[in-house]
């Protein structure tokens, strides 16, 4: 039988009497978070914990199965075990509901923009539309002027631009800045990254040193709202369950020039790259090359033609710089895990940015992020059109 989660009433507390340098902590209930007010409370800075309740666990059952849940971030045990470590270290935490803003701004979008055909990150719009924005808010009305947080990557002021600049973690491999592009300079001027200068190793040594009970928990792999991992069937029931509709009329998959080869089962059942699943012998390897929504159809080709020299952005947000002028070289990465590629980026009309590339890269995907990076300093990322 599942817990029942019991949200705390927030102190009435005004900023003019709040404790001086009170930091509000983003407790998720692992390792780093509980590390990050560790790492505090040694360096005696006062702090209270947040918890963010974020999903309803409770809905789609028929997504829970029977087996052992995956460990995905923001569960129901990741909150109480946030509230265990805020009882071992002895400081206040709070759990605050987030639910409607989570579903409104990214389960939802996520949703709509798989049914359109598109490959969304549901971690980018989570960062910059709920675990910053709202948290930040929520922090000041209870009188902390910061939020610290369990992300790895750093904040450095530029004395000489005056603006905040966001750059890549010291541990390369756990690096987390190509989620938090979105971010503003407010909320870059009012954020704390303990851990960027930490490697993994260093973050668990100083859990296992504070005795945390979440010393050695394991890492969360999967999105908190979909917890069987598999993306379409919960497009399918949450879909079902908010009265969406899912075009799964199946269409023709074509190659470039147009000739019929095969037929698909809904084009959100696809994704640019992918080779697997597509439900026919084609004699030789086939990818998806793109994805025509509009006119119902999956278009493939060989590994070759998933290589591609340039891309544009939109909604771009220009972090540690203003919008140049002309154009600026440096890095881009087109997905999470992908090595930063030697590129161009040229700021366009309409809050948009064209980036190009010095050598073709692969599955360039519509609805991703590209980030651009100057080494370790990320200067702009926007949405993949």
């Amino acid at each position: 039988m599942s817990r029942q989660l019991q949200l705390e009433p927030l102190p009435a507390t005004a900023a003019a009497d709040a404790v001086p340098g009170l930091i509000a902590v983003a407790m998720s209930g692992g390792v780093d978070s509980s590390t990050v007010a560790a790492v505090l409370l040694q360096q005696n800075r006062p702090i209270v914990g947040l918890t963010m309740q974020l999903w309803n666990q409770r809905r789609l059952p028929e997504l829970q199965g029977d087996g052992p849940a995956q460990h995905r971030c923001c569960s129901l045990d990741d909150v109480y075990d946030a509230k265990r470590v805020a009882q071992h270290l002895n400081f206040p935490h709070y759990v605050v509901n987030f639910e409607d803003e989570f579903e409104t701004r990214v389960v939802r979008p996520f949703v709509e923009q798989y049914l359109s055909g598109r490959t969304p990150i549901a971690c980018t719009n989570c960062n910059t539309d709920v675990k910053f924005e709202p948290l930040l808010r929520m922090a000041r009305q209870i009188g902390a002027e910061r939020l610290a947080t369990g992300h790895y990557a750093r904040i450095r002021k530029n004395e000489t631009s005056g603006r905040f600049e966001l750059l890549r973690a010291r541990d390369d491999s756990k690096d987390q800045s190509y989620f938090l592009w979105g971010l503003t300079q407010e909320q870059l001027s009012r954020s704390d990254f303990p851990l960027g200068e930490l490697t993994k190793e260093e973050v668990r040594n100083a859990a296992r040193n504070a005795n945390l009970p979440v010393a050695e928990k394991p890492e969360s792999m999967e999105l908190c709202f979909v917890p069987n991992g598999n993306y379409v069937q919960f497009i399918h029931a949450y879909s079902r369950a908010e009265g969406i509709a899912v075009n799964n009329q199946e269409g023709d998959i074509v190659t470039e020039d147009g000739a019929v080869i095969g037929r698909h089962t809904g084009v959100h059942n696809y994704t640019v790259g992918q080779r697997k699943g597509l439900g026919f012998a084609a004699g030789k390897p086939v990818y998806v090359l793109s994805i025509d929504a509009g006119n119902n159809r999956i278009i493939v080709g060989e590994d070759q033609a998933l290589l591609t020299t340039t891309l544009e952005i939109e909604n771009v947000n220009w972090i540690s710089v203003a919008e140049p002028s002309t154009p600026i070289r440096g890095q881009a990465k087109i997905r999470h895990k992908h090595v930063p590629a030697t590129s161009t980026i040229e700021a366009l009309p309409n809050n948009r940015a064209r980036i190009t590339f010095e050598t073709p890269q692969r599955a360039i995907t519509p609805g991703q992020a590209a980030v651009f990076y100057n080494n370790l300093t990320v200067l702009a990322g926007g949405w993949i059109k």
